[in-house]
C-alpha cells in the first residue's frame, strides 16, 4: 500500500510568475507536452515488446485519448504505454520534472523577455501547471506485479502519493483547469491545438467529450495522421499525394509548382518536403511558411536558425529529431550540427534546381517567373548556394527566349562589351524597348522587386560586368554611325539654346544626337546611379524618394523632322508662340515615356495639347 507525501525542492512562488511571463504567448503548449509524453510512453513499451522483454496482445491498439469533462473542469490525457512504478514516479516527476523547472528559473530569471525563447521540450510535464491548479497522475507499470500509483500536486511545494485504482497498463494525467484557463475547456479549442502540434504524431490521438460519449464513439476518428507523407520514400509518393498534402497542411488550394522531398539518414536524420508555391503577386514572396517538427511533433514555424533564411519564403515541412530543442535559440545559432543541417537543406534545393535545368529545361523556364525571387534571394543570402546555382541563373531577353548571362555577353560582345542592358518596367520603358529592337540591340528583363538589389550583387560578383538600364545613359548604342558635320554642329548648338530658353530648366542637360531611328523626336535618359538610388529608396518605402536630385538628360534627335523644323522656325517671330509650345510638348512626351507626369504637369500637358490643336485649325493650308 502506497502512502507518501513530501516537499518538492523548488520555490513555486518564484517559478509561477516566470512561467506565466515566458510561456503566456504559447500557453497551449501544455497539451503538446502532455500528448508527447504519452506518445513517448507508448513508443518505449513497443520497443520493449519488439526486444522480447515485455508481452502484449498482438491485436492491441495503441492510442492516446484526450478526454474533456467540461462539467468537472478537467482534461484527461490517457495512454496505454509503459506506465510507471512508484519509484519511477519519484524519479521522473518529483526529481526530473521539477528540477528541470528549477534549472529553468535559475537560468532565465534575470534575463529580459526580448532575448529569450522557451526551450520547447525543457519543461515537459511541468507545463501542465500553466493551465491547472491541480494535477493528478494515475499510472500502472508494465512490469509484472507492479502496484498502481496516484500522484497529486496542486502546484505548490508539496505532493502526495497513494495507491491508485488504475487497472490497465499506462498512464492517465488529469488536469484540473484553473479559472484563468477556462478557454481550454472547449472541444473545438482542444482540437485546434491537437491539429496544430500533434497532427502527425505516430500514435493515434482521439479527442473525446465526457458528456457525449455516445456521439464520440459513433464518430471516433483520430485527429492525426500517423504516417505523414515526408516519412515515406519519394518513390512511394504520387504527384496527387504531394499536392493533397500541400493543400491540407497549408490550406492553399492553388497547386504548388514543384517540390523537393528531403530524405537524409547520415550524418544526421532529416526528412521533409519543400514546396515552391505559385505566386499570385510579387509581394507574396515574403509570406512563406516552413513548419519544423521534432519526431513528428510540431515545434514552430520559420525557425531561421535551422532553415536557411531565404528558404523561409517557401512552404514546407522539416522533421529533424537531431535538433537540440531544449536549449535557447542563441545556442542554436552557434551549434555546429544545426549549421550543417541548414547547409544541407540549401544544397538539396540547389541540386534539385540543377537537375531541373539539365533534364526539364522547358519546365524550369516555365517556372522561372515564380521561382526567380526565391533563387535570387538565396544567392544574396548564401554564398555557397550562389556558387551552386550561378551557372543556371537565366534571364528573359527581348529576343523572346531565356538566356544565361554568359551567353548574353558572348552574343553582344561586339556591340557593347561586358555591358548588360536591362528592363525594370516593361510598360513604362516600352519606347526604349522598341528602340532597342529596331536597332538590333538586346536587353534582359530584371523587373521584380528584388532585382534592384540583385543587379548590385551580380556586379559585385562579376566585377568586369556593368548593368545599364535601357533608359539610362545609352545614347552611344542608339547613335547613328555617321558622324556630325559642320552644319550639324551648328544645328545642335541652335537646338540646345532653343530648348534651354523655352523650358527654362537650368538643371536639365540637353544633348543633340543623330539617333538611328528618325521617328522619335526626343528621349529622356537618366544616369544609372541616380536611377538605382531612386529604385532602392522606393523599394524601402521611403517618403523622400522624390527628394533626390534626378540626373536626367533630354536627348534631341536631329534626324527627326519636327526637331529640324523647330531650328528653322525659331527666328520666325510670328511662330514664336508655336515653337515654345512644341518644345515644351516634346519634353513632356519624352518625359511621359520615362515616367508618369505629376498631376500639375499632366494638367498643363492637356491644356497645351488643346491649345496646339486649336492653333493647327488656324493655320492656312
Amino acid at each position: 500500500m502506497i502512502n507518501e507525501s513530501g516537499n518538492l525542492s523548488v520555490n513555486t512562488e518564484d517559478i509561477f510568475p516566470i512561467i506565466k511571463k515566458w510561456l503566456y504567448s504559447d500557453k497551449d503548449i501544455f497539451l503538446r507536452e502532455m500528448v508527447s509524453n504519452a506518445c513517448d510512453a507508448i513508443a518505449k513499451f513497443k520497443r520493449l515488446v519488439s526486444l522480447g522483454e515485455a508481452d502484449a496482445d498482438p491485436d492491441e491498439q495503441y492510442k492516446i485519448r484526450v478526454v474533456l469533462d467540461k462539467k468537472n473542469k478537467t482534461i484527461k490525457i490517457m495512454d496505454n504505454g509503459i506506465g510507471m512504478t512508484a519509484d519511477e514516479v519519484k524519479r521522473y516527476i518529483n526529481q526530473v520534472a521539477f528540477s528541470g523547472a528549477k534549472e529553468f528559473l535559475e537560468k532565465y530569471k534575470d534575463q529580459n523577455e526580448a532575448s529569450q525563447i522557451i526551450g520547447h521540450f525543457g519543461l515537459g510535464f511541468y507545463s501542465a501547471f500553466m493551465v491547472s491548479d491541480k494535477v493528478e497522475i494515475d499510472t500502472l507499470s508494465w512490469q509484472e506485479g507492479a502496484e498502481p500509483v496516484k500522484w497529486i500536486s496542486d502546484g505548490g511545494t508539496t505532493y502526495e502519493m497513494t495507491s491508485s485504482e488504475q487497472d490497465t497498463r499506462g498512464t492517465v494525467v488529469t488536469l484540473h483547469i484553473a479559472e484563468d484557463s477556462k478557454e481550454f475547456l472547449d472541444k473545438h479549442e482542444l482540437r485546434r491545438i491537437l491539429e496544430k502540434y500533434c497532427a502527425f504524431l505516430p500514435v493515434e490521438i482521439y479527442l473525446e467529450d465526457a458528456e457525449d460519449k455516445k456521439k464520440d464513439k459513433e464518430e471516433a476518428k483520430p485527429v492525426n495522421d500517423t504516417n505523414p507523407l515526408w516519412l515515406k520514400s519519394p518513390s512511394e509518393c504520387t504527384e496527387e499525394e504531394y499536392r493533397e498534402f500541400y493543400r491540407k497542411v497549408f490550406m492553399d488550394f492553388q497547386d504548388p509548382l514543384f517540390w523537393i522531398h528531403l530524405n537524409v539518414d547520415y550524418p544526421f536524420n532529416l526528412k521533409g518536403i519543400l514546396y515552391f508555391p505559385k505566386l499570385r503577386n510579387e509581394f507574396e514572396t515574403m509570406e512563406g511558411q516552413i513548419k519544423l517538427y521534432n519526431n513528428q511533433v510540431f515545434v514552430a514555424d520559420n525557425i531561421k536558425e535551422v532553415i536557411p533564411e531565404w528558404l523561409l519564403l517557401l512552404k514546407g515541412v522539416i522533421d529533424c529529431p537531431d535538433l537540440p530543442l531544449n536549449v535557447s535559440r542563441s545556442f542554436l545559432q552557434n551549434d555546429g550540427s544545426v549549421r550543417k543541417i541548414s547547409d544541407h537543406i540549401s544544397k538539396k534545393v540547389a541540386d534539385k534546381l540543377n537537375s531541373m535545368y539539365k533534364t526539364e529545361r522547358e519546365n524550369y523556364e516555365k517556372y522561372w517567373d515564380d521561382i526567380n525571387p526565391f533563387i535570387k534571394f538565396g544567392c544574396m543570402k548564401d554564398d555557397k548556394f550562389y556558387k551552386r546555382v550561378k551557372d543556371i541563373l537565366i534571364f528573359k531577353s527581348t529576343s523572346g527566349d531565356y538566356t544565361l548571362l554568359k551567353d548574353y555577353l558572348d552574343r553582344n560582345r561586339d556591340k557593347h562589351k561586358n555591358q548588360v542592358y536591362y528592363i525594370s518596367d516593361e510598360k513604362q520603358q516600352a519606347q526604349y524597348i522598341r528602340i532597342f529592337k529596331e536597332n538590333d540591340l538586346e536587353a534582359l528583363y530584371l523587373d521584380s522587386i528584388i532585382d534592384s538589389h540583385f543587379i548590385n550583387f551580380l556586379e559585385m560578383k562579376e566585377s568586369d560586368t556593368k548593368f545599364l538600364s535601357v533608359d539610362s545613359d545609352i545614347s552611344e548604342g542608339l547613335k547613328d554611325k555617321d558622324g556630325a558635320g559642320k552644319d550639324d554642329k551648328k544645328l545642335e548648338k541652335t537646338l540646345e539654346n532653343l530648348f534651354k530658353e523655352c523650358l527654362n530648366r537650368k538643371d536639365l542637360k540637353i544633348q543633340v544626337e543623330a539617333l538611328k531611328t528618325p521617328d522619335i523626336p526626343a528621349v529622356i535618359l537618366q544616369s544609372e546611379q541616380s536611377k538605382r538610388l531612386q529604385e532602392m529608396t522606393r523599394y524601402f518605402g521611403s517618403p523622400t524618394v522624390n527628394n533626390f536630385p534626378s540626373e536626367q538628360t533630354l536627348v534631341l534627335n536631329r534626324k527627326n523632322g519636327l526637331i529640324s523644323r523647330l531650328a528653322i522656325l525659331k527666328d520666325n517671330k510670328e511662330r514664336k508662340q508655336d515653337v515654345d509650345l512644341i518644345c515644351k510638348h516634346v519634353y513632356d512626351l519624352a518625359m511621359m515615356n520615362h515616367k508618369p507626369l505629376e498631376p500639375e504637369e499632366m494638367a498643363e500637358f492637356v491644356k497645351r495639347s488643346n491649345k496646339l490643336l486649336s492653333r493647327l485649325t488656324e493655320l492656312k493650308s
